[in-house]
């Protein structure tokens, strides 16, 4: 059920007090609009100024019971909406209204399930490659937290397992999912929910124990992460080869100056370098970047390809290059 907002409740309130106090005034003591609005004003405002006309008896006792049922009410409402003002929390209120209207204008973008420390990791690489996507948290401080460095956050607050909010993040429009919460069960049901409303979808989701990992490929996810699992193995790795790391490290680093892996798919080449061998599309409009690896049709990898090697319909290049060479070859592919 949609909570209504606490500014239209402190709005009503007010609204309710001031229709009491004309309407009491109006039939009590027969006075027109404007006059019975005018000591209503006064009187709950407490100014002080002498009334309009003097009161019958029976206008002095409706005037003794508005006034001790209409003070302390009017004066917490009114309170709690200058609160609520200077708070801030109503500019934040019409600031995510804008934010989420933005939503119906989404597409090819990424959902993003569960906001802790794993989702704020994936939407700040999201943002560093300018992939747009959309967050669905139930914790509203998770996403407070984020927002007061990264403002511009689309988000919904809610929880990722109902379909009505899948829809609303326009699941059908997306090409990927992230489900990050951390209890597997959870996120079994919002891959399953996923598969179901978009079949193209990729799915990428966490795990926490090595159980979950099939049940979450039955369900249909194309790829399972377990965070734990790979950061000991990270670790692990920094001590056996630590130089390896660092260069990792250095490929997927945010610098400006650092290098990125990324693929290149045949229908994305223009029509005159298909089907041309690996040197000849390399050396096309020259960028800088080199191929280091091809996933052919089957799904399996050439590590270093030879240059004579024939790019074909279902073939992707791997790509090494900083992200001025990368965004130069992409801008050459259209």
């Amino acid at each position: 059920m949609k909570r209504t907002h606490p500014l239209v409740i402190w709005a009503g309130i007010i609204i309710l007090v001031l229709t009491i106090g004309v309407l009491g005034f109006m039939l009590v003591e027969h006075w027109s609009f404007l006059d019975a609005l005018y000591m209503t004003i006064i009187t709950i405002t407490t100014v002080g100024y002498q009334e309009i006309k003097p009161l019958t008896d029976n206008g002095k006792i409706f005037n003794i019971i508005f006034i001790i049922a209409s003070f302390s009410t009017f004066t917490y409402a009114l309170a709690s909406l200058t609160r609520y003002i200077i708070s801030g929390e109503m500019q934040l209120y019409f600031k995510n209204k804008k934010i989420m209207s933005s939503l119906d204008n989404l597409r090819n973008h990424v959902i993003i399930c569960g906001f802790g420390r794993n989702g704020q990791q994936a939407a700040i690489t999201l943002m560093d490659q300018q992939i747009p996507f959309v967050v669905i948290e139930p914790e509203e401080r998770n996403i407070r937290e984020f927002t007061s460095a990264y403002p511009n956050l689309i988000f919904i607050i809610g929880d990722a397992t109902e379909d009505a909010l899948l829809k609303k993040a326009g699941i059908e429009r997306a090409v990927s999912l992230i489900t990050t919460l951390p209890d597997d069960a959870d996120n079994v049901f919002i891959v399953l929910s996923a598969r179901s409303l978009n079949t193209h979808l990729q799915i990428i989701s966490r795990a926490s124990f090595n159980s979950a990992v099939p049940k979450l490929k039955k369900a249909g996810a194309n790829h399972v992460i377990m965070p734990d699992k790979i950061g000991g193995k990270h670790m692990a790795t920094i001590v056996s080869k630590p130089d390896v790391v660092a260069f990792i490290d250095y490929l997927t680093g945010h610098e400006d100056e650092s290098m990125n892996i990324e693929s290149v798919g045949y229908e994305q080449l223009p029509a005159a370098i298909r089907n041309s061998t690996l040197q000849q599309i390399m050396d096309w409009q020259k960028t800088g970047v080199n191929c280091i690896g091809i996933k052919q049709k089957n799904g399996r990898f050439l590590i270093n390809p030879p240059e004579n090697t024939a790019i074909s319909d279902g073939m992707k290049l791997i790509i090494l290059g900083s992200k001025q060479q990368i965004h130069k070859m992409k801008s050459n592919l259209g």
